[in-house]
């Protein structure tokens, strides 16, 4: 008996953080929304409302441009655990219709609807009510795209944003057709270089990709993207969709400052603000950190990231805060600093480490002192969850984390 093909459904948000910021303040609704740094703190864009995209303003794109492209625009500061709270809600709508759900990002997610829907049009059908309870529950959009595998399904979530519904054919020559006049920076892997590689050879469209030999993109490409390339040129990608949470490689969390420092003390100030934010980051997620990390960038906009391990994979904000501090430690300053932030790698969910631990008929002091650490941590998130960053600060730092 035949193997039915895979319908995959490829679900991203529009705009998901102005957006949320759009729903949570009515009087922000059809109006240009910049959530990022404010363009006098030398940041960045993380993310812009349609409204403000009319003007170019992208991602990443320093918040004194965006200023500058759209001087009406409004600057929201970001909430990052408010948007995580709100994936969380989209993700448990989305499993609604089928446990077959793999997270992608914070505002993004494939589905594999092959037993939920008996064909195509039944899926469609499926995406529609799926974006209905978007708007009536969350009050929310989302672009789908649906189609035999991952790559087409998220090359077409992205063809008719905002709020967009595409559906890819199934027949292979259909599949050709339609990926055949996009252009070839559409396939994963295809970034502004390799573009611009391809395009020097004559291959601007996906279409041109199908039409030249394997060897062709290997000479051009190398042994390793050149096969990859073609492949998805054709439409072709076998790739499952893998449920569960997707566990994530870091968390990390930065700040500009409005003028370069160079006081120490003040660069250990805000360090330890932004190294308390990770690891609240890290117990939501239930995730052990086994790396702390430090980034600096100077004035002259010279980056360096120094890291140590920690002595076991952990979530304390002791053990990341005593890192922190000594990795700063170690940095000369020889110039004054104009962004520093805090991340950590090397992570695992906390119930499947090898560092984990079982409560002990005989209680060691060490544990003893972790286990009111992190109850007291614990608490501090509670309270922070409720009542804002603000309600509880550390004592001093100044001289090294206790």
């Amino acid at each position: 008996m035949a193997v039915r093909a895979r319908i995959i459904v490829h679900m991203d948000m529009d705009a998901f953080f102005a957006a949320i910021e759009q729903r949570d303040h009515p009087e922000l609704r059809g109006k240009p929304v910049i959530v990022g740094a404010r363009p006098e703190e030398r940041g960045v864009v993380a993310t812009a409302s349609y409204e403000a995209r009319r003007f170019g303003i992208r991602s990443a794109m320093p918040s004194r441009t965006a200023a500058q492209r759209c001087p009406e625009a409004i600057f929201v500061a970001p909430r990052h655990d408010h948007y995580e709270a709100v994936s969380r809600q989209v993700m448990a709508l989305l499993q609604r219709y089928t446990p077959e759900v793999e997270p992608v990002s914070i505002d993004e997610a494939f589905l594999d609807v092959t037993g939920a829907a008996a064909n195509p049009e039944a899926a469609e059908s499926l995406a529609r009510q799926i974006k209905t309870d978007l708007r009536q529950d969350l009050q929310l959009t989302g672009s789908i795209g649906i189609a035999p595998n991952k790559f087409l399904a998220k090359l077409a979530s992205d063809l008719h944003k905002p709020d967009g519904l595409t559906v890819v054919p199934t027949d292979p020559e259909a599949i050709r057709e339609f990926l055949a006049d996009l252009p070839a920076s559409r396939i994963w892997g295809v970034g502004p270089a390799t573009a611009a590689v391809l395009e020097r050879r004559g291959m601007r469209t996906i279409g041109d990709l199908q039409r030249r030999p394997l060897p062709e993109l290997i000479r051009t490409l190398g042994a390793s993207l050149g096969p990859h390339v073609h492949r998805l040129a054709f439409g072709l990608d076998d790739r499952p969709v893998e449920p569960g949470p997707r566990p994530e490689k870091s968390i990390s969390r930065e700040t500009t400052f409005a003028h370069d420092v160079a006081d120490r003390q003040v660069l250990r100030r805000v360090l330890l603000r932004l190294t308390e934010q990770v690891g609240r980051r890290l117990r939501h997620a239930e995730c052990l950190a086994a790396t702390a990390q430090v980034k600096l960038r100077f004035a002259d906009f010279h980056t360096i990231t120094r890291q140590q391990s920690l002595p076991a994979p952990g979530c304390a904000d002791r053990d990341l805060l005593r890192a922190a501090g000594e990795i700063l430690d170690r940095i000369e300053l020889a110039q004054p600093v104009r962004l520093i932030g805090f991340g950590v790698t090397g992570l695992c969910h906390r119930d499947g480490a090898s560092g984990g631990h079982q409560l002990l008929l005989f209680e060691s002091p060490a544990d003893a002192v972790a286990r009111r650490n992190a109850a007291l941590d614990r608490a501090v998130d509670h309270l922070r969850d409720r009542f804002g960053d603000g309600i509880l600060k550390r004592g001093r730092w100044d001289d090294g984390p206790t």
